[in-house]
């Protein structure tokens, strides 16, 4: 089947490189002569049939650009199959021959659905979280690092000048790679994360043995999707005798333009994905694994699990004192 027209969209939580991805796809396509359509707000704007052409100039700016240009949107539409069949007509009536879907592990069930109804789709790894098994890396955790790092860098000086234990949660729900890398980087003296069992006593015994070192202040970093840090820096505070303040970092981690790393990467997986797709090849997503770039099935995709890197953590327990 020749391929003359595909789609791109964006969906779930934003990621910087996003439409770094998005300008590979419109830039190759088109010049091996496919036409490319911008879906606006995901699943959602699929639905509506709310798409226009994209051309290799109205994406010039792209790769600096934060967030997605595109927009993105929840959609429970799409998880029914009315949705779904909706979709592909819409598909078919626009003369859509497959569509790159960017973003994470639920976009990817929505890529899936799409491709068994015989609408080719190529899934890449768009999520800060760093959370999706198929891959080493996903576009936009450069990005959320290096934000996360220089935000708690700022925080460190306020910390020291006081005295102060500071409670910092940073995201990642149900994965802990933001947390655990960010404390190696930022000096951070505990780590917890959803992946380890928490103990308070150990987090308290770390606080009073870098106290009696003479340590002027402490850095605990959180995943999100622990609980009440602001309960938690209470505790520190009633344990320890420390000032404790909690800080939540929340969604300015998704923002700010992307990095070196995550316009490379979001640039190679988006070509990647209109080769597939110019060959007729769907039901696949995109990855990274030991710096090469690799493709699988989605479903495949979606079995694998992610563990948390212990020889970080050991690190991070290593050298945080």
């Amino acid at each position: 089947m020749e391929v003359k027209r595909i789609g791109v969209l964006t969906s779930g939580g934003d990621a910087p490189g996003m439409n770094a991805a998005v300008r590979a796809v419109v830039r190759y396509a088109n010049r091996l002569g496919i036409e490319v359509m911008g879906i606006r707000r995901g699943y959602t704007g699929l639905i509506n049939g709310d798409m226009y052409e994209m051309s290799t100039t109205d994406v010039m700016d792209y790769l600096r650009k934060g967030g997605t240009v595109l927009g993105t949107a929840r959609c429970p539409e799409f998880k029914e199959e009315a949705g779904v069949q909706q979709a592909v007509r819409i598909c078919q009536y626009r003369g859509l021959d497959g569509v790159v879907v960017i973003g994470g592990d639920g976009s990817y069930r929505g890529a899936a659905d799409l491709s068994a109804h015989g609408v080719p789709c190529v899934g890449l790894p768009g999520t800060i979280d760093n959370d999706i098994a198929s891959t080493d890396y996903t576009i936009g955790y450069d990005t959320a690092l290096n934000t996360a790092m220089e935000m708690i860098d700022k925080l460190r000086d306020t910390s020291a000048s006081h005295n102060r234990c500071s409670v910092v949660e940073v995201m990642g729900r149900h994965a802990g790679h933001i947390a655990l890398n960010t404390s190696i980087t930022c000096g951070g003296t505990y780590v917890i994360v959803p992946e380890l069992e928490f103990s308070m006593d150990k987090l308290v015994e770390k606080i009073l043995i870098a106290q009696n070192k003479g340590k002027s202040h402490n850095i605990v970093l959180v995943a999100e999707g622990i609980g009440d840090v602001d309960r938690l820096a209470k505790e520190i505070e009633e344990r320890t005798g420390v000032e404790s303040r909690a800080t939540i970092l929340g969604h300015v981690q998704r923002g700010g333009s992307p990095t070196q790393r995550d316009r490379l990467v979001a640039s190679i997986m988006g070509f990647h994905a209109v080769e597939l797709l110019s060959k007729g090849i769907g039901n696949r997503v995109v990855g990274l694994k030991n710096d090469k770039l690799v493709d699988y099935d989605i479903q495949e995709a979606l079995q694998m699990k992610k563990e948390l890197d212990m020889n970080l953590f050991e690190v991070a327990h290593c050298i945080a004192l």
